[in-house]
């Protein structure tokens, strides 16, 4: 297994997509109620979560900031397209957040009363897209992967989404589409003037990254590319519109997938692409990028706060969060960028568990409005204290997971951009005012509405889905070592190559500029005998 473990964890969701669908025994079985659909795929995803964390995990050496268990398979071999994957210190715990979340979510997926089989299929096929295109290293494979999020994305809020779900649903692909559209014309403009400059075709993202130069310009014009689509996705301020949108209206498996997952592939992308391939374009680009997630910050929190429907709160705080996720990476520093990866894991956790909290709310009450809840904590203690600690966590309070990367993140940016920096110390507060003022209004005081009296607390199943996540969030709040012993040393080996691949091409440029300079000056007749 350990040659080709990479594509065990990508295609094994996929093969149990399809089986749910062939096997005539989940067909007879499943589309009533769902329960043997569910454990068949909670199976599936569990043991995809069991083999990434005993054989990746477990066999990742650390200290090696190469990519490691490497597949490299010729695929379209006359186009230059290989079947490339491989994962490093910066994927890895990524994957394993994916891999960790998938079988929550299966477990979230007792609100699903309707077409039990397709959503369970969809979510396996999104697991399989994720998974593709965090461990992709082929630039076209990246691409089908990044594209085929969309698709069961697509129908997971479109089916059994809420009320508005097809507005939602075209708001998302029409956003998303633009975006990754820009991006596909700039990856075949990079693999032409690759093979114009060597005469090699390859979408080998490391051929490109090592062999291929542009100008200050292209450089510009391709990162903007790049960046508009992989913006979309985390979503920076402007592009974040379609997010609180889509989270809303999805059902309660989706919102966690498209926090704890989804929303982290833009940051990849900028990480793993974007900046390697045009690190000058990423430079001239960074100061507005922080600008624009210290917006993000301070809008996401602000419109948080004057929210009375509880998961649009939650959605809002996305924006402020991934924000500083952002800020982190562009600051470019070790300690920063290893912060931004960091939070997005944080991120995934703290937030994915907001949402099965309001997903547990919204199956007993069926409304989330805020107003019609109040002093819950002494009719659902369990459910309180759960609502406290991942609260807790949300605001970065020390001891919890958020502190580890929002700390670093700050310590980080500070050193890059001081001022807005401190401008996005305001989140941190605002961010403790809106989720403590929910935590305040829903679960203490008096029990206001009749229907709260008969609230049941927590039961077996969710709480075996909200243990795993309340242990996370103390083990990486208490001893985060492990986690970022792995992820460092890649993100300041990366951080040096990309340096010098900037450097590189800076001094290829001045050098071509000096050149054209010398033979303006050659008399006519020498420049036209040479």
């Amino acid at each position: 297994m350990s040659e080709h473990l990479l594509s065990v964890l990508i295609f094994l969701p996929l093969l149990g997509a399809v089986l749910l669908y062939i096997l005539p025994f989940f067909s007879a079985k499943s589309d009533g109620h769902g329960d043997i659909a569910r454990w068949f795929a909670f199976g599936i995803t569990t043991l995809t979560f069991v083999i990434s964390l005993l054989k990746l995990l477990f066999e990742f050496d650390g200290t090696n900031v190469n990519p490691q268990f490497i597949e490299d398979i010729p695929w379209i071999a006359q186009y230059g397209i290989s079947y490339n994957l491989g994962v490093d210190g910066i994927s890895i715990y990524l994957v394993l957040l994916t891999t960790f979340l998938m079988p929550i979510i299966v477990l979230a997926s007792h609100s699903v009363h309707s077409r039990v089989r397709a959503y369970l299929a969809n979510m396996l096929v999104l697991e399989t897209a994720m998974l593709g295109t965090l461990l992709a290293l082929d630039v076209f494979l990246f691409y089908v992967f990044w594209e085929l999020m969309l698709a069961p994305m697509y129908f997971i809020i479109g089916i059994w989404g809420g009320r508005r779900k097809i507005y939602a649903t075209l708001k998302f692909v029409l956003y998303t589409v633009v975006g990754s559209l820009l991006m596909l014309v700039a990856i075949i403009y990079v693999v032409w003037q690759h093979q114009q400059q060597t005469g090699e075709l390859t979408f080998l993202l490391s051929s490109l990254v090592s062999n291929t130069t542009f100008t200050m310009t292209e450089e510009l014009w391709l990162f903007a590319a790049f960046a508009l689509a992989f913006g979309i996705k985390v979503p920076i301020f402007p592009f974040h519109t379609w997010l609180p949108d889509a989270h809303v209206e999805a059902p309660t498996g989706g919102s966690v997938v498209l926090a704890g997952v989804l929303l982290k592939m833009g940051l990849y992308g900028f990480i793993r692409f974007a900046y390697p391939l045009f690190p000058r374009g990423a430079e001239e680009f960074a100061p507005y990028l922080a600008a624009l997630a210290v917006i993000g910050i301070i809008y996401g929190a602000l419109v948080a706060w004057a929210q009375e429907d509880i998961k649009k709160l939650v959605a809002y705080s996305s924006v402020s969060h991934l924000g500083y996720c952002v800020l982190g990476f562009v600051a470019f520093n070790t300690i920063s960028a290893t912060g931004s990866i960091v939070q997005m894991i944080n991120h995934g956790i703290s937030t994915g568990a907001l949402f099965l909290l309001v997903g547990v709310l919204y199956d007993r009450r069926h409304t989330r409005a805020i107003s019609e809840y109040g002093g819950l904590a002494s009719q659902v203690p369990v459910f309180a204290f759960l609502f406290l600690v991942f609260t807790l966590s949300s605001i970065a309070l020390p001891l919890t997971n958020g502190f580890v990367g929002e700390f670093l993140i700050l310590l980080g940016s500070f050193e890059r951009f001081p001022l807005l920096t401190l401008a996005a110390l305001s989140g941190v507060i605002l961010g403790a005012v809106y989720m403590l003022t929910l935590y305040m209004r829903t679960m203490f005081g008096e029990i206001d509405v009749e229907k709260n009296g008969k609230l049941k607390d927590v039961n077996a199943i969710e709480l075996a889905a909200f243990a795993p996540l309340f242990v996370v969030v103390f083990w990486i709040g208490i001893y985060p070592k492990p986690l970022i012993d792995a992820i460092e040393p890649t993100v300041a080996s990366y951080i040096e190559q990309v340096d010098q691949r900037s450097q590189r091409l800076l001094a290829l440029e001045e050098q071509a500029l000096s050149s054209r300079i010398a033979l303006s000056y050659l008399p006519s007749s020498a420049a036209g005998g040479q």
